[in-house]
């Protein structure tokens, strides 16, 4: 599932007018660097087009892929939460596209507008634990009520939060694709 499904499925659409005016397009080769580990951002992104990889560093061996992104995958979120540099390197492994919305542009929208916060908070919120249960699954260590391990966790289900906007939020991302790639 595309995981701007979840922000848009938070926002109104106002709120994602207001990104679509506030933001910019930015093109990364293939090969090229959106995000580097340890150093700070600039923008939240959202991918329109191509596919990009989520590559660790560790102190202790070598760069390792930890994941592909494609079209309707938010980067950057994290470093926004809790402004600290990222920790992971995002490079294009194909000409792409992606929407960036300043970090200091997005804090100004924040700060002036309580309502576009709540919902900006709530939709991020909802992305990182959908995310980190996604690892946790991934893993092998999703556990369920009873403290058993919960085989039967379907990790397409969607959120009762998510799927109320599904719709409407598919429609959100699919306009601003057709209008920042046209201009």
């Amino acid at each position: 599932m595309r995981k701007v499904l979840f922000l848009f499925g938070q926002l109104n659409d106002d709120d994602v007018e207001w990104m679509l005016t506030a933001g910019t397009r930015r093109f990364v080769p293939a090969g090229g660097i959106l995000i580097q580990q340890g150093v700070p951002v600039d923008a939240v992104f959202i991918l329109l087009e191509g596919t990009l990889a989520v590559w660790l560093k560790s102190r202790r061996g070598p760069e390792r892929e930890l994941a592909r992104l494609s079209a309707g995958e938010i980067v950057g979120e994290m470093s926004f939460v809790d402004a600290r540099p990222p920790s992971a390197t995002v490079k294009a492994l194909e000409d792409s596209t992606v929407f960036a919305l300043s970090k200091a542009t997005l804090n100004r929208k924040l700060a002036a507008d309580t309502g576009f916060a709540a919902r900006f908070y709530r939709a991020l919120a909802i992305y990182l634990s959908t995310t980190v249960r996604e690892r946790h699954r991934d893993l092998g260590t999703g556990v369920s009520g009873d403290g058993e391990a919960d085989e039967e966790d379907d990790a397409d289900e969607l959120d009762a939060n998510v799927l109320d906007g599904v719709y409407l939020a598919g429609e959100r991302f699919d306009r601003m694709v057709k209008r920042v790639m046209v201009t």
